[in-house]
Formats: structure tokens, sequence, C-alpha cells
């Protein structure tokens, strides 16, 4: 009895079939700018995250005297 042939290519991750289809579909441009509209909400959300740790720090901190 043989062994099942092995698979010489890997199966794409999710990601790379998206990008595989984003390619096919979007130009060059479009894809750039998708992605720069991406980086920008991360951005904000970690500059979200970091304003309400801020803020819970500056809440636990006694008042200062007058």
């Amino acid at each position: 009895m043989q062994a099942a042939p092995v698979r010489a290519t890997a199966i794409p991750s999710f990601t790379n079939a998206l990008r595989a289809v984003e390619s096919l579909l979007m130009s060059s441009g479009q894809r750039t700018a998708r992605r720069n509209a991406w980086t920008s909400v991360l951005e904000d959300r970690r500059r979200a995250k970091d304003r309400v740790e801020a803020e819970r720090v500056l809440d636990r901190a006694p008042a200062p005297r007058l």
C-alpha cells in the first residue's frame, strides 16, 4: 500500500486570498488608498485607547492641593 502523495503547494491563507482578489478588482492606487485608510483607522484606535488609559490614570491620581 502506497502513501498518499504530498501536496507540493501550500494552501493560501485567507488574507492572501483576499489580497489576490483585491489585486484583480482594484487598481494599484485604489489598493494604496484603502490600505492607507485602514492604517489611519488602526492609528485612531490606538490613540483612543491611549487617551482612555490616560484618563483612568488621571482619575485615580489625588487632586493637587492649592
